[in-house]
């Protein structure tokens, strides 16, 4: 009897837009990176419950974990106030933080766009309110 080999993914993001994650799996792709979307079709298909899903996820095997993280981290867009600017990080003044929503409850869960937007620092965790 054969043996069965798992694959263990890693996911790097989310993407409110197919666009957006279709952008990383190019890059990635052309980096020798093997690139999964989860829920694309989903997302193109059924626009208005695309957030519901959670967005379009970029995975990559866990083995390529690591040089995936230094390629994506360097191309990932980051969270912009109002006027342009990087949304800087209070506790580690970082401008690397991105769209958070906790979506604890059902109700945010399936609408998240009625939860009160959030950002979270990439780089020290930290998760704040818009000023």
């Amino acid at each position: 009897m054969e043996e069965k080999i798992k694959q263990e993914f890693y996911i790097l993001g989310s993407f409110e837009y197919a666009a957006d994650a279709q952008i990383i799996k190019s890059k990635l792709e052309s980096e020798g990176i093997p690139v999964f979307l989860r829920d694309e079709n989903i997302l193109n298909t059924y626009t208005m419950i695309g957030s519901a899903t959670g967005g379009v996820r970029v995975s990559v095997y866990s083995a390529d974990k690591e040089p995936a993280l230094k390629i994506y981290n360097e191309i990932r867009p980051y969270a912009l106030d109002d006027s342009g600017a990087p949304i800087v990080c209070p506790n580690c003044k970082a401008n690397r933080s991105e769209a958070y929503y906790s979506r604890k409850s059902l109700l945010h869960k399936l609408f998240p766009f009625l939860e009160e937007k959030k950002y979270k620092c990439t780089n020290c965790g930290m998760i704040t309110k818009p000023r």
